[in-house]
């Protein structure tokens, strides 16, 4: 399980046993313990966060400054993304 970054209690992580194939780039975040199913956040090529679920359920205001992050972190998630899967596909 790569962390990428806490915010805040709030840690971001890529879920280390991904499908295959490989889905699009994306993290997790979680208060607790991770898993594969806490709240999904995909990244899209332009640099946007676009939310999958949030079964970790983060406050609203909470979940928005994360992914606001995130997005100015853009270039960190993919390249970490990218050390760890060696590929990349986005979204959309």
């Amino acid at each position: 399980m790569p962390q990428i970054f806490k915010i805040g209690g709030y840690l971001l992580y890529f879920w280390s046993n991904e499908e295959d194939p490989l889905e699009p780039v994306h993290f997790h975040i979680t208060d607790g313990v991770p898993t594969k199913d806490a709240t999904k956040v995909w990244m899209t090529k332009s640099g946007h966060c676009l939310l999958c679920h949030n079964k970790s359920n983060i406050p609203q205001h909470k979940l928005k400054k994360i992914m606001d992050i995130a997005e100015a972190r853009h270039k960190f998630i993919v390249d970490k993304w990218h050390e760890y899967f060696k590929e990349i596909r986005f979204y959309c």
